[in-house]
C-alpha cells in the first residue's frame, strides 16, 4: 500500500487555486481536475493538482471545514481490501464518512470508502484496479 493523495481543507478554494497553480508551476504540478459541489461528498468544490503522469495525488478543497483535520487516501490492490479497511476502521471507532463503492466522478474505476478517525481526520481507502 501507498499513498495515494492528500488533500488539505482552504477557506477560499479559488483563492487556494490562484496560490497552489503558481506557486507550484515551477514543480510542474497543475490543476488535473476540479470537482464542483454537487460532486463532492459534503459539498464545496475540490481541486485536484499533480501532474500528467501522476494526476490528483494533492488536492484543496472548500467542501471541508478549515481546522477540522486533513484528507488522506491510501491506495488499496483490490476492493476487497477497501471493504476491508471500511469494516476494520469502523470496528476501530472510527465514523463511516462513505461506505465502500463507486465514485465515477473521480475516474471511471474509482472504488473507495472514507472514514472519520477520533480527531476527524478524512482518511480513505481507493483502488483504481477493474471489478
Amino acid at each position: 500500500m501507498t499513498i495515494n493523495h492528500v488533500g488539505i481543507p482552504v477557506s477560499n478554494s479559488r483563492r487556494a487555486r490562484a496560490f497552489y497553480t503558481l506557486a507550484l508551476a515551477p514543480l510542474g504540478i497543475k490543476v488535473t481536475m476540479t470537482i464542483d459541489p454537487g460532486e463532492t461528498h459534503s459539498g464545496g468544490t475540490a481541486v485536484g493538482m499533480g501532474t500528467d503522469e501522476h494526476p490528483g495525488f494533492f488536492w484543496i478543497g472548500d467542501n471541508e471545514a478549515v481546522g477540522e483535520g486533513i484528507h488522506i487516501a491510501f491506495s488499496a490492490e483490490t476492493r476487497d481490501h477497501v471493504r476491508a479497511f471500511h469494516h476494520a476502521a469502523i470496528e476501530a471507532g472510527g465514523k463511516d464518512n462513505g461506505e465502500p463503492g463507486l465514485r465515477p466522478h473521480y475516474g471511471e474505476n474509482y472504488y473507495a470508502a472514507f472514514v472519520l478517525d477520533h480527531d476527524g481526520h478524512n482518511i480513505e481507502v481507493v483502488c483504481l484496479a477493474e471489478a
